[in-house]
Protein backbone atom coordinates (compact mmCIF):
# COMPACT_ATOMS: atom_id res chain seq x y z
CA UNK A 1 0.00 0.00 0.00
CA UNK A 2 1.23 3.67 0.00
CA UNK A 3 3.02 4.74 2.52
CA UNK A 4 1.35 7.62 4.16
CA UNK A 5 -1.61 6.87 2.79
CA UNK A 6 -5.32 7.17 4.79
CA UNK A 7 -7.77 5.98 2.21
CA UNK A 8 -9.27 3.18 1.62
CA UNK A 9 -8.46 0.70 -0.89
CA UNK A 10 -12.11 -0.42 -1.79
CA UNK A 11 -12.62 3.34 -3.17
CA UNK A 12 -9.32 3.47 -4.98
CA UNK A 13 -10.12 -0.24 -6.27
CA UNK A 14 -13.59 0.73 -7.40
CA UNK A 15 -12.18 3.83 -9.27
CA UNK A 16 -9.49 2.14 -10.78
CA UNK A 17 -12.12 -0.55 -12.06
CA UNK A 18 -14.75 2.05 -12.35
CA UNK A 19 -11.78 3.03 -15.20
CA UNK A 20 -11.11 0.07 -16.86
CA UNK A 21 -14.72 -1.03 -17.39
CA UNK A 22 -15.43 2.63 -19.36
CA UNK A 23 -12.19 2.63 -21.26
CA UNK A 24 -11.68 -1.26 -22.51
CA UNK A 25 -15.29 -1.43 -23.29
CA UNK A 26 -15.30 1.95 -26.10
CA UNK A 27 -12.37 -0.17 -27.42
CA UNK A 28 -13.98 -3.69 -27.31
CA UNK A 29 -17.09 -2.48 -28.45
CA UNK A 30 -15.95 -1.14 -31.96
CA UNK A 31 -15.62 -5.29 -33.33
CA UNK A 32 -19.05 -6.19 -32.57
CA UNK A 33 -20.54 -3.28 -33.69
CA UNK A 34 -18.13 -2.99 -36.79
CA UNK A 35 -21.26 -3.80 -39.24
CA UNK A 36 -23.39 -1.25 -37.94
CA UNK A 37 -20.87 1.26 -38.47
CA UNK A 38 -19.82 0.56 -42.11
CA UNK A 39 -23.89 0.47 -43.02
CA UNK A 40 -24.49 3.86 -41.70
CA UNK A 41 -21.58 5.40 -42.37
CA UNK A 42 -21.03 3.49 -45.88
CA UNK A 43 -17.33 2.07 -45.05
CA UNK A 44 -16.01 -1.14 -47.23
CA UNK A 45 -15.31 -3.94 -45.10
CA UNK A 46 -11.47 -3.51 -45.77
CA UNK A 47 -11.23 0.01 -44.43
CA UNK A 48 -13.34 -1.16 -41.11
CA UNK A 49 -9.64 -1.89 -39.61
CA UNK A 50 -8.29 1.37 -40.31
CA UNK A 51 -10.78 2.67 -36.90
CA UNK A 52 -8.28 0.40 -35.05
CA UNK A 53 -5.83 1.35 -36.53
CA UNK A 54 -5.97 5.11 -35.81
CA UNK A 55 -7.01 4.65 -32.24
CA UNK A 56 -3.97 2.39 -31.74
CA UNK A 57 -1.23 4.73 -33.26
CA UNK A 58 -2.33 7.91 -31.38
CA UNK A 59 -2.49 5.39 -28.04
CA UNK A 60 1.07 4.69 -28.75
CA UNK A 61 1.91 8.42 -29.18
CA UNK A 62 0.72 9.91 -26.04
CA UNK A 63 1.53 6.36 -24.36
CA UNK A 64 5.10 7.50 -24.65
CA UNK A 65 4.46 11.24 -23.95
CA UNK A 66 2.97 10.31 -20.34
CA UNK A 67 4.92 7.76 -19.15
CA UNK A 68 8.18 10.37 -18.06
CA UNK A 69 5.34 12.79 -17.08
CA UNK A 70 3.72 10.43 -14.77
CA UNK A 71 6.90 8.78 -13.01
CA UNK A 72 7.63 12.55 -12.86
CA UNK A 73 4.25 14.00 -11.46
CA UNK A 74 2.88 11.08 -10.22
CA UNK A 75 0.11 8.82 -11.18
CA UNK A 76 -3.48 10.46 -9.51
CA UNK A 77 -2.69 13.69 -12.22
CA UNK A 78 -2.13 11.30 -14.93
CA UNK A 79 -5.45 9.34 -14.25
CA UNK A 80 -7.64 12.66 -14.00
CA UNK A 81 -6.52 13.90 -17.01
CA UNK A 82 -6.60 11.24 -19.08
CA UNK A 83 -10.36 10.20 -17.78
CA UNK A 84 -11.46 13.58 -18.66
CA UNK A 85 -10.00 13.72 -22.32
CA UNK A 86 -11.45 10.21 -22.72
CA UNK A 87 -14.79 11.29 -21.96
CA UNK A 88 -14.66 14.53 -23.76
CA UNK A 89 -13.49 12.29 -26.84
CA UNK A 90 -16.66 9.61 -25.81
CA UNK A 91 -19.23 12.47 -26.42
CA UNK A 92 -17.49 13.49 -29.54
CA UNK A 93 -18.52 10.34 -30.83
CA UNK A 94 -22.23 11.18 -30.68
CA UNK A 95 -21.59 13.87 -33.59
CA UNK A 96 -19.62 11.70 -36.32
CA UNK A 97 -21.41 11.33 -39.26
CA UNK A 98 -18.55 10.48 -41.78
CA UNK A 99 -15.76 7.58 -42.09
CA UNK A 100 -13.22 11.00 -41.58
CA UNK A 101 -14.84 12.58 -38.74
CA UNK A 102 -15.19 9.12 -36.90
CA UNK A 103 -11.71 8.31 -37.75
CA UNK A 104 -10.67 11.45 -36.09
CA UNK A 105 -12.65 10.98 -32.83
CA UNK A 106 -11.24 7.59 -32.58
CA UNK A 107 -7.98 8.97 -32.71
CA UNK A 108 -9.02 11.50 -29.88
CA UNK A 109 -10.01 8.86 -28.26
CA UNK A 110 -7.08 6.95 -29.09
CA UNK A 111 -4.96 9.74 -27.47
CA UNK A 112 -6.77 10.11 -23.93
CA UNK A 113 -6.75 6.23 -24.12
CA UNK A 114 -2.21 7.27 -24.33
CA UNK A 115 -2.71 9.07 -21.12
CA UNK A 116 -4.33 6.41 -19.32
CA UNK A 117 -2.25 3.46 -20.69
CA UNK A 118 -0.51 1.51 -17.96
CA UNK A 119 -2.31 3.97 -15.14
CA UNK A 120 -4.18 1.32 -13.64
CA UNK A 121 -1.35 -0.75 -13.52
CA UNK A 122 1.27 1.34 -12.71
CA UNK A 123 -0.87 2.59 -9.91
CA UNK A 124 -1.82 -0.60 -8.39
CA UNK A 125 2.16 -1.35 -8.67
CA UNK A 126 2.00 1.86 -6.57
CA UNK A 127 -0.18 1.38 -4.09
CA UNK A 128 -0.12 -2.48 -3.49
CA UNK A 129 3.21 -4.42 -1.99
CA UNK A 130 4.02 -6.83 -4.69
CA UNK A 131 2.88 -10.08 -2.96
CA UNK A 132 -1.06 -8.45 -3.52
CA UNK A 133 -0.78 -7.23 -6.89
CA UNK A 134 -1.99 -10.45 -8.95
CA UNK A 135 -4.93 -9.93 -6.51
CA UNK A 136 -5.24 -6.05 -6.85
CA UNK A 137 -4.94 -6.36 -10.75
CA UNK A 138 -7.45 -9.25 -11.07
CA UNK A 139 -10.11 -7.19 -9.34
CA UNK A 140 -9.58 -4.12 -11.67
CA UNK A 141 -9.26 -5.90 -15.01
CA UNK A 142 -11.91 -7.70 -14.42
CA UNK A 143 -13.68 -4.65 -15.60
CA UNK A 144 -13.22 -5.54 -18.86
CA UNK A 145 -15.12 -8.67 -17.91
CA UNK A 146 -17.94 -6.86 -16.36
CA UNK A 147 -18.09 -4.39 -19.88
CA UNK A 148 -18.38 -7.96 -21.79
CA UNK A 149 -21.46 -9.04 -19.66
CA UNK A 150 -23.25 -6.00 -19.24
CA UNK A 151 -21.37 -2.87 -21.32
CA UNK A 152 -20.52 -4.88 -24.45
CA UNK A 153 -24.30 -6.20 -25.15
CA UNK A 154 -26.32 -3.19 -23.85
CA UNK A 155 -23.60 -1.39 -26.19
CA UNK A 156 -24.41 -3.63 -29.46
CA UNK A 157 -28.48 -3.40 -28.14
CA UNK A 158 -28.64 0.16 -28.50
CA UNK A 159 -26.22 0.18 -32.25
CA UNK A 160 -28.60 -1.94 -32.97
CA UNK A 161 -31.93 0.19 -32.19
CA UNK A 162 -30.68 3.63 -31.94
CA UNK A 163 -27.42 3.92 -34.28
CA UNK A 164 -23.94 2.85 -33.51
CA UNK A 165 -23.27 6.54 -31.82
CA UNK A 166 -25.86 5.69 -28.34
CA UNK A 167 -22.66 2.48 -27.69
CA UNK A 168 -20.36 5.45 -27.38
CA UNK A 169 -22.38 8.03 -25.54
CA UNK A 170 -23.42 5.52 -23.00
CA UNK A 171 -19.26 5.05 -22.52
CA UNK A 172 -19.16 8.64 -22.43
CA UNK A 173 -21.71 8.80 -19.61
CA UNK A 174 -19.44 5.93 -17.31
CA UNK A 175 -16.32 7.60 -18.08
CA UNK A 176 -17.43 10.79 -16.82
CA UNK A 177 -18.18 9.50 -13.53
CA UNK A 178 -15.24 7.90 -13.19
CA UNK A 179 -13.60 11.15 -13.63
CA UNK A 180 -15.64 12.72 -10.69
CA UNK A 181 -14.40 9.36 -8.42
CA UNK A 182 -11.01 9.89 -9.47
CA UNK A 183 -11.15 13.17 -8.55
CA UNK A 184 -12.74 12.63 -5.23
CA UNK A 185 -11.60 9.37 -3.79
CA UNK A 186 -7.92 8.49 -5.68
CA UNK A 187 -4.53 10.06 -3.98
CA UNK A 188 -1.45 10.23 -4.80
CA UNK A 189 0.99 7.25 -3.66
CA UNK A 190 3.85 8.15 -1.68
CA UNK A 191 6.40 6.07 -3.42
CA UNK A 192 9.94 7.47 -5.54
CA UNK A 193 10.04 9.70 -8.73
CA UNK A 194 11.92 10.36 -11.47
CA UNK A 195 14.08 13.08 -10.16
CA UNK A 196 15.48 13.75 -13.53
CA UNK A 197 14.49 17.06 -15.23
CA UNK A 198 11.41 16.66 -17.79
CA UNK A 199 12.34 17.51 -21.09
CA UNK A 200 11.61 15.87 -24.71
CA UNK A 201 15.74 14.77 -24.88
CA UNK A 202 15.79 13.44 -21.19
CA UNK A 203 12.51 11.04 -21.88
CA UNK A 204 13.96 9.68 -25.10
CA UNK A 205 17.65 9.25 -23.49
CA UNK A 206 15.19 7.27 -20.62
CA UNK A 207 13.42 5.51 -23.46
CA UNK A 208 16.72 4.78 -25.07
CA UNK A 209 18.24 3.53 -21.35
CA UNK A 210 15.38 1.40 -20.89
CA UNK A 211 15.30 -0.40 -24.31
CA UNK A 212 18.99 -0.66 -23.82
CA UNK A 213 18.14 -3.63 -21.18
CA UNK A 214 17.02 -7.38 -22.71
CA UNK A 215 14.35 -7.30 -20.27
CA UNK A 216 12.65 -4.25 -21.15
CA UNK A 217 12.85 -5.46 -24.68
CA UNK A 218 11.44 -9.03 -24.49
CA UNK A 219 9.15 -7.29 -22.38
CA UNK A 220 7.76 -5.20 -25.02
CA UNK A 221 8.61 -7.57 -27.64
CA UNK A 222 5.60 -10.06 -25.26
CA UNK A 223 2.92 -6.71 -25.46
CA UNK A 224 3.85 -6.58 -28.99
CA UNK A 225 2.94 -10.31 -29.94
CA UNK A 226 -0.09 -10.36 -27.85
CA UNK A 227 -1.92 -7.47 -29.07
CA UNK A 228 -1.00 -8.34 -32.42
CA UNK A 229 -2.95 -11.75 -32.36
CA UNK A 230 -6.09 -10.08 -30.68
CA UNK A 231 -6.14 -7.83 -33.67
CA UNK A 232 -6.06 -10.65 -35.96
CA UNK A 233 -8.38 -12.78 -34.13
CA UNK A 234 -11.12 -10.37 -32.16
CA UNK A 235 -11.49 -7.87 -34.45
CA UNK A 236 -13.21 -9.52 -37.48
CA UNK A 237 -14.40 -12.91 -35.92
CA UNK A 238 -18.15 -10.98 -35.50
CA UNK A 239 -18.13 -10.00 -39.03
CA UNK A 240 -16.86 -13.60 -39.92
CA UNK A 241 -20.18 -14.87 -37.89
CA UNK A 242 -22.29 -12.23 -39.42
CA UNK A 243 -21.05 -13.66 -42.95
CA UNK A 244 -20.89 -17.06 -42.67
CA UNK A 245 -23.24 -18.06 -39.86
CA UNK A 246 -25.91 -15.57 -40.26
CA UNK A 247 -25.84 -14.77 -36.50
CA UNK A 248 -28.06 -11.72 -35.29
CA UNK A 249 -26.84 -8.79 -33.30
CA UNK A 250 -28.66 -9.90 -30.23
CA UNK A 251 -26.74 -13.31 -30.71
CA UNK A 252 -23.16 -11.54 -30.79
CA UNK A 253 -24.46 -9.51 -27.99
CA UNK A 254 -25.03 -12.78 -25.92
CA UNK A 255 -21.72 -13.89 -27.07
CA UNK A 256 -19.55 -11.32 -25.40
CA UNK A 257 -22.40 -11.52 -22.63
CA UNK A 258 -20.80 -15.32 -22.28
CA UNK A 259 -17.54 -14.35 -22.48
CA UNK A 260 -17.39 -11.80 -19.85
CA UNK A 261 -19.03 -13.89 -17.52
CA UNK A 262 -15.93 -16.54 -18.12
CA UNK A 263 -13.86 -13.67 -17.69
CA UNK A 264 -15.19 -12.09 -14.82
CA UNK A 265 -14.82 -15.60 -13.07
CA UNK A 266 -11.24 -16.12 -14.19
CA UNK A 267 -9.75 -12.79 -13.26
CA UNK A 268 -9.43 -12.34 -9.95
CA UNK A 269 -8.88 -16.40 -9.70
CA UNK A 270 -6.12 -15.92 -11.95
CA UNK A 271 -4.51 -13.08 -9.76
CA UNK A 272 -4.67 -14.52 -6.68
CA UNK A 273 -3.30 -18.15 -7.89
CA UNK A 274 -0.50 -16.15 -9.66
CA UNK A 275 0.41 -13.76 -6.09
CA UNK A 276 1.14 -17.57 -4.56
CA UNK A 277 2.29 -19.93 -7.47
CA UNK A 278 4.18 -17.02 -9.69
CA UNK A 279 3.41 -15.29 -12.96
CA UNK A 280 4.92 -17.22 -15.80
CA UNK A 281 2.92 -20.35 -15.88
CA UNK A 282 -0.27 -19.25 -16.06
CA UNK A 283 0.75 -17.13 -19.06
CA UNK A 284 2.48 -19.42 -20.74
CA UNK A 285 -0.54 -21.78 -20.34
CA UNK A 286 -2.56 -19.46 -21.35
CA UNK A 287 -1.30 -18.37 -24.44
CA UNK A 288 -0.83 -22.09 -25.20
CA UNK A 289 -5.08 -22.23 -25.17
CA UNK A 290 -5.38 -18.94 -26.79
CA UNK A 291 -3.74 -20.34 -29.56
CA UNK A 292 -5.57 -23.68 -29.71
CA UNK A 293 -8.51 -21.82 -29.84
CA UNK A 294 -7.67 -19.48 -32.63
CA UNK A 295 -6.57 -22.98 -34.80
CA UNK A 296 -9.59 -24.22 -34.01
CA UNK A 297 -12.43 -21.54 -34.70
CA UNK A 298 -12.86 -22.09 -38.16
CA UNK A 299 -13.74 -25.58 -37.94
CA UNK A 300 -15.93 -25.50 -34.67
CA UNK A 301 -18.91 -23.64 -35.58
CA UNK A 302 -21.34 -26.16 -36.32
CA UNK A 303 -23.85 -24.09 -33.87
CA UNK A 304 -24.35 -20.93 -32.14
CA UNK A 305 -23.89 -22.49 -28.89
CA UNK A 306 -20.65 -24.39 -29.62
CA UNK A 307 -19.43 -20.83 -30.57
CA UNK A 308 -20.58 -19.59 -27.58
CA UNK A 309 -18.61 -22.27 -25.52
CA UNK A 310 -14.84 -21.49 -28.04
CA UNK A 311 -15.41 -17.76 -27.33
CA UNK A 312 -15.61 -18.64 -23.22
CA UNK A 313 -12.70 -20.78 -23.09
CA UNK A 314 -11.23 -18.10 -25.41
CA UNK A 315 -12.07 -15.44 -22.67
CA UNK A 316 -10.58 -17.97 -19.98
CA UNK A 317 -7.16 -18.07 -21.35
CA UNK A 318 -7.45 -14.07 -21.84
CA UNK A 319 -8.42 -13.89 -18.11
CA UNK A 320 -5.56 -16.07 -17.13
CA UNK A 321 -2.54 -14.18 -19.02
CA UNK A 322 -3.79 -10.30 -18.30
CA UNK A 323 -3.47 -10.09 -14.39
CA UNK A 324 0.04 -11.92 -14.00
CA UNK A 325 1.10 -10.38 -16.94
CA UNK A 326 0.98 -6.86 -15.58
CA UNK A 327 1.52 -7.53 -12.51
CA UNK A 328 4.93 -9.72 -13.66
CA UNK A 329 5.46 -5.92 -15.47
CA UNK A 330 5.62 -3.77 -12.64
CA UNK A 331 8.50 -5.29 -11.07
CA UNK A 332 10.99 -5.34 -13.80
CA UNK A 333 12.26 -1.80 -13.28
CA UNK A 334 12.55 0.02 -10.74
CA UNK A 335 9.49 1.69 -9.11
CA UNK A 336 10.47 5.35 -10.36
CA UNK A 337 10.46 4.14 -13.60
CA UNK A 338 7.28 1.72 -13.73
CA UNK A 339 5.25 4.26 -15.70
CA UNK A 340 7.57 4.42 -18.40
CA UNK A 341 8.10 1.21 -18.21
CA UNK A 342 4.58 0.15 -19.01
CA UNK A 343 3.70 2.76 -20.86
CA UNK A 344 6.60 1.75 -23.92
CA UNK A 345 5.04 -1.84 -23.69
CA UNK A 346 1.79 -0.74 -23.82
CA UNK A 347 2.65 1.61 -27.05
CA UNK A 348 4.44 -1.05 -28.74
CA UNK A 349 1.43 -3.27 -28.23
CA UNK A 350 -0.84 -1.06 -30.01
CA UNK A 351 1.29 -0.95 -32.65
CA UNK A 352 1.06 -5.03 -33.00
CA UNK A 353 -2.81 -4.43 -32.58
CA UNK A 354 -2.93 -1.49 -34.64
CA UNK A 355 -0.88 -3.57 -37.63
CA UNK A 356 -2.93 -6.26 -36.74
CA UNK A 357 -6.22 -4.19 -37.22
CA UNK A 358 -5.26 -3.31 -41.00
CA UNK A 359 -3.61 -6.85 -41.67
CA UNK A 360 -6.66 -8.23 -40.73
CA UNK A 361 -8.71 -6.57 -42.77
CA UNK A 362 -6.76 -7.51 -46.13
CA UNK A 363 -6.45 -11.08 -44.92
CA UNK A 364 -10.12 -11.56 -43.97
CA UNK A 365 -11.05 -9.77 -47.47
CA UNK A 366 -8.67 -11.58 -49.39
CA UNK A 367 -8.43 -15.28 -47.71
CA UNK A 368 -11.03 -15.49 -45.49
CA UNK A 369 -11.10 -15.65 -41.62
CA UNK A 370 -9.30 -18.87 -41.21
CA UNK A 371 -5.91 -16.56 -42.78
CA UNK A 372 -6.88 -14.23 -39.57
CA UNK A 373 -6.60 -17.14 -36.88
CA UNK A 374 -3.75 -19.25 -37.87
CA UNK A 375 -1.68 -15.59 -37.83
CA UNK A 376 -3.03 -15.40 -34.73
CA UNK A 377 -1.87 -18.15 -33.27
CA UNK A 378 1.05 -18.14 -34.59
CA UNK A 379 1.70 -14.95 -32.88
CA UNK A 380 0.69 -16.16 -29.40
CA UNK A 381 2.48 -18.90 -29.71
CA UNK A 382 5.71 -17.03 -30.11
CA UNK A 383 4.83 -14.86 -27.30
CA UNK A 384 4.57 -17.85 -25.18
CA UNK A 385 8.36 -18.81 -26.20
CA UNK A 386 9.21 -15.52 -25.41
CA UNK A 387 8.10 -15.26 -22.10
CA UNK A 388 9.26 -18.74 -21.52
CA UNK A 389 13.19 -17.68 -22.60
CA UNK A 390 13.57 -14.14 -21.96
CA UNK A 391 11.05 -12.53 -19.16
CA UNK A 392 12.61 -13.30 -15.19
CA UNK A 393 10.10 -14.49 -12.57
CA UNK A 394 11.03 -11.78 -9.31
CA UNK A 395 12.15 -13.62 -6.25
CA UNK A 396 8.99 -14.03 -3.83
CA UNK A 397 9.37 -12.25 -0.78
CA UNK A 398 7.03 -12.70 1.99
CA UNK A 399 3.96 -10.97 1.77
CA UNK A 400 3.83 -7.06 3.91
CA UNK A 401 1.26 -7.16 6.40
CA UNK A 402 -1.10 -5.19 5.37
CA UNK A 403 -4.90 -4.43 6.41
CA UNK A 404 -6.54 -4.12 2.87
CA UNK A 405 -10.09 -3.50 4.28
CA UNK A 406 -11.37 -6.06 2.58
Amino acid sequence: MARGDTSHPKLVLFALWLMVFSSSSQVIIVSPILPRIGEALCIPAAHLGWLITSYAVFLSLFALIIGPISDKYGRRIVLLLGCGAMAIALWLHGVADSFYSLLVVRAAAGAAGGVLSGAAVSYVGDYFPYDKRGWANGWVMSGIAVGQIIGIPLGILLADNFGFRAAFVMFALTMTLTTVIVWLYVPQPDVERDKAKLSVGGAIAGYRELLSRPVVVAACATYFLMFFSIGLYVIYFPTWLEDIMFVSGSDIATLFLVGGIANVITGPMAGKLSDKTGRKPLIIVSCIGMGVVMIATPYLTASIWLIYALFGFAMVMMALRISPLQSLMTAIVEEQRRGALLSLAVAIGQVGIGIGGAVAGLAYVNFGFASNTFAGAAAIFGMALLVHKTLPEPQRKKAEVVDLGI
